[in-house]
């Protein structure tokens, strides 16, 4: 029998008791969030991509919005309360949340940034978003979420 891998995600939303299903995509040359979403079988709407991002005032963000959707810069800023806000440089994004490009999760970052969920969450149970490895990712209801990554919904997408 083969072992289930385990996240560093995975063990944290263990250790914090907030129920969760993992989904593995490992192999399936799966890219974009759309790729991903549809070797899944999932809505693409309920599967949502982690962006880091740095405002003026050099505060970093993140930002969690469905993968098919497109983060409004100007909407990022004035749910920060930043004049303005740019996404973080592919190279920053290791040394800064310890996760690389494709694999970033809001959970389990280095540090705890201010985070933001697009709105649309609310109308699902369960979202799912990356368990921080490319080729995993977790899903659980948005409260859980927020058990370990205290955020603010806002609306983020056109």
């Amino acid at each position: 029998m083969k072992k289930i891998e385990k996240t560093n995600v995975m063990r944290i939303l263990e250790q914090q008791g907030v129920p969760y299903e993992s989904h593995c995509y490992e192999g399936s040359g799966a890219i974009s969030g759309a790729e991903v979403a549809a070797v899944l079988g999932q809505d693409p709407e309920r599967v949502f991509k982690t962006l880091v991002t740095v405002g003026r005032s050099g505060q970093h963000y993140v930002f969690v919005i469905p993968v098919l959707r497109e983060l409004n810069l100007k909407k990022a800023a004035a749910a920060a309360g930043e004049k303005s806000i740019e996404m973080v440089k592919s190279k920053e994004l290791l040394p800064l949340t310890g996760y690389i490009h494709g694999g970033c999760s809001p959970i389990g970052m280095k540090k705890p940034f201010p985070t933001f969920l697009e709105e649309s969450a609310v109308l699902y149970d369960a979202i799912l978003f990356s368990a921080g490895k490319i080729g995993w990712q977790v899903e659980t209801a948005p409260e859980g979420l927020e058990k370990i990554v205290p955020f603010q919904y806002a609306e983020l997408c056109d």
